[in-house]
């Protein structure tokens, strides 16, 4: 299986993250966000993958979230006005990403990734 391993490198979570792959010698290809934000076209794949819905995919502890008025402001706006923006901005998405063909996870849950890549 082929995973996608999104992260800012900076972050301790996508630092431990990337730890935890490498111990259980999972193979992934390593993406910077900060470099390369993810598109609209695979935001809306990955919003598929997830329900329909972009909750859990903003960064909600993030400065630029909170700067931005984010909490407020998403409620009012629409699917499609969620994902252009979340790729405006790779600090605007939780991270680090475990991207697959059939499922896409957000944050690092030791957990939750173990059980999705069993």
């Amino acid at each position: 299986m082929k995973y996608k391993f999104i992260c800012y490198p900076k972050c301790s979570t996508c630092r431990k993250a990337q730890k935890w792959l490498d111990e259980n010698s999972i193979e992934y290809e390593l993406r910077d966000i900060k470099e390369e934000n993810p598109t609209q076209q695979e935001l809306a794949e990955w919003v598929k993958l997830r329900g329909g819905s972009t909750k859990g995919l903003f960064n909600t502890s993030g400065q630029l979230y909170r700067s931005m008025g984010l909490k407020d402001k998403l409620k009012s706006m629409s699917l499609d006005e969620q994902i252009e923006l979340l790729s405006t901005d790779g600090m605007l998405i939780k991270r680090p990403l475990l991207v697959c063909d059939d499922f896409v996870l957000a944050g690092f849950k030791q957990e939750q990734w173990e059980e999705a890549v069993k």
